[in-house]
């Protein structure tokens, strides 16, 4: 599964306890970031009123509409762990349960191959010089009631070989249901991960509030003693305008999300929405070689291909029987109301198949079997590289992240403090400020990007090899 980038949305709180949203943007890993609110966000008392004057209307109606629009999909609540989810997804995911309820249906076709045909049972009433019926039964030797049954027989090992074929495909879905299983799993956790991201990445943006405000009253304080220009302020407010745009988008990710989530585990979709738990990167500790052990051993849909070779093996087999005769067996008692003898009829009889339509289900049993195997040996080689790409996907996220944590975040923070005392005495130009200031807040998202990244790397991982990772 390709890992995506998410567009997150960042919340701060001002003085009043109202909330104003901003958005962060990425434009791709390695590449450049397009930080759309920076300055934008309003922090309680901080711009100042002589900036926000009649051009600002307009933009408050939408502020509130967007607000209100963001609290309605928004609800407060206690934190789910992923844990619980995946527990109640394994029990209400109706895809999970279809899955279930086919494999069980598959288990009742092998007994309903592998019997006998339905026996026949015959009433049989002869007349003798009259269409009536019993005509002639008391004064003829020829007239009489017969009672019989027959049984047709298939050639011996036939029933055996097809209900062992049922037995394969019912192998077959019950494997099934764990690649669904998985698959279910590993998109409710990759789901989990993009909301916590997106409710984490607000927490980040908070933390970054006190700055953020330190940096505003520096430029308001710049400007009201003619040392700032206007571009500045223009430049504020054309961000803050920014800020609505991005906030309907972040609500529509966040709404696909909750839809999602809700979708597996059978929740209503106005139920309340699901609180996701801070995430934290889990560092992994198997080797690439111990992983790709595990694709080996437990992909489930590696198992489900290996189940379709064994299937087909079977039904190799079971086309080579079907190329020997199949019996039929009768028994007729005739009874001639007793005054002559009665009579008993036993007969016996033998089907030839025809040979051309036997050849061709046996060829296409043949290539059948080959396909299967081609399919598995594509799906593991498939699985195998996805597992060692994951695998350095995650190793590199690790390391970014200690370089993030360690040396990046600590070394930009520094940076805007030096900078917010230097441009206090206007030994630094305010560009070069906020700069600084986005560089703190790239930084911060990206370390939180990077952890989405790398735990949606794992929970791929997981669903490749079956291991639960700790």
């Amino acid at each position: 599964m390709r890992l995506k980038r998410f567009v997150a949305n960042r919340t701060l709180l001002n003085a009043t306890g109202e909330e104003n949203r901003g958005l962060v943007v990425e434009a791709g890993r390695g590449g450049s970031w397009l930080i759309a609110t920076g300055l934008a966000v309003i922090i309680g008392g901080s711009i100042s009123p002589s900036l926000l004057a009649a051009p600002q209307a307009p933009q408050q109606g939408l502020e509130q509409s967007v607000q209100v629009s963001g609290q309605m999909q928004h609800e407060v609540g206690v934190p789910t762990p992923l844990a619980a989810l995946v527990e109640e997804a394994e029990k209400n995911d109706p895809t999970i349960l279809a899955a279930e309820r086919a494999a069980r249906a598959a288990r009742f076709v092998a007994p309903q191959v592998s019997t006998l045909p339905d026996p026949q049972f015959t009433l049989q009433q002869f007349s003798v010089g009259s269409p009536r019926p019993f005509a002639g039964y008391t004064n003829s030797d020829f007239a009489y009631i017969g009672l019989g049954a027959s049984q047709q027989l298939p050639y011996p090992g036939k029933l055996k070989l097809r209900g062992e074929v049922a037995d394969r495909d019912a192998d077959a879905a019950r494997v099934h249901v764990d690649v669904v299983l998985q698959d279910e799993i590993e998109m409710l956790k990759t789901t989990y991960f993009r909301l916590a991201y997106l409710q984490q990445t607000l927490g980040t943006i908070q933390r970054n509030a006190t700055l953020l405000q330190q940096v505003e009253q520096q430029a308001e304080a710049h400007y009201s003693a003619g040392m700032g220009n206007q571009q500045d302020v223009l430049k504020a407010q054309l961000e803050r305008t920014k800020i609505l745009r991005e906030i309907s988008m972040h609500h529509q990710l966040v709404g696909e999300a909750q839809a999602e989530l809700k979708r597996i585990l059978r929740r209503p979709q106005d139920s309340p929405d699901i609180i996701a738990e801070p995430v934290a990167a889990t560092f992994l500790r198997y080797t690439a070689s111990e992983l790709l052990d595990k694709v080996r051993e437990q992909n489930p849909n590696i198992h489900e291909n290996a189940a379709m070779v064994e299937r087909n093996q079977t039904a190799v087999e079971l086309a080579q029987k079907e190329f020997r005769p199949d019996f039929g067996v009768s028994y007729m008692y005739e009874n001639t109301d007793r005054k002559f003898p009665d009579y008993y009829e036993l007969s016996f009889s033998v089907n030839f198949p025809r040979r051309k339509p036997r050849q061709a289900a046996l060829a296409q049993a043949q290539v059948n079997v080959e396909r299967a195997q081609a399919d598995l040996d594509t799906q593991l080689q498939t699985a195998l590289a996805e597992v060692q790409k994951q695998y350095v996907m995650v190793k590199t996220s690790e390391e970014q992240l200690l370089i993030y944590r360690d040396g990046l975040i600590p070394q930009a923070e520094a940076t805007i403090q030096a900078g917010l005392a230097s441009y206090q005495s206007n030994r630094e130009d305010f560009e070069t400020l906020f700069s600084s200031f986005m560089d703190v807040l790239s930084l911060n998202l990206e370390y939180q990007q990077t952890i989405l990244d790398h735990e949606t790397a794992l929970a791929h991982i997981e669903r490749l090899t079956g291991v639960t990772l700790p």
